[in-house]
């Protein structure tokens, strides 16, 4: 296995008035679930698997935050609409999307439209990544990623 990627600090907005900072996590895993956008079918199914597994998640010592670029208001609202039991990270400025290389061109109703792939990365307690999943297919996802930080 190649050696673990460390990941830069950084720090984004978070629902609930907070502010994200990776490097407080220094010593605890987190999984980062980007998303394309807010209340949309596929992005909404899997936030709901990831809150509806957030106790699995919390009981193996990992932490769960959702990344998109949209607005702290529109994260506020669909946190809420859904009860998620984690907070989502604003990352309107593409901070966090450029250090993990999740901005990519896609087709969208026949046109050419720059976007967040839909990618999950499992951040181990040294601050490196531990595992990513890009690209990725929403059935099943959660689970998948569970079981992984279980084995971690």
């Amino acid at each position: 296995m190649s050696e673990r990627k460390a990941v830069p600090d950084f720090e984004l907005p978070a629902t609930g008035n907070q502010l994200f900072r990776l490097s407080a996590f220094k010593g605890h895993p987190l999984i980062l679930y980007f998303y394309p956008k807010d209340n949309t079918p596929g992005c909404t199914d899997e936030s709901l698997q990831f809150r509806d597994l957030h106790a699995d998640f919390a009981k193996a010592g990992w932490a769960v935050f959702g990344v998109s670029r949209d607005s702290l208001a529109s994260h506020e609202r669909f946190k809420a609409k859904f009860g998620f039991p984690f907070e989502l990270l604003s990352d309107a400025e593409e901070k966090a999307c450029a250090i993990f290389g999740v901005i990519k061109m896609k087709n969208m109703y026949g046109k050419q439209v720059r976007g967040i792939e839909r990618s999950t990365f499992a951040i181990d307690r040294e601050g490196r990544i531990a595992r990513e999943w890009r690209g990725l297919k929403v059935a099943g996802h959660a689970a998948e990623v569970l079981e992984f930080a279980k084995s971690a």
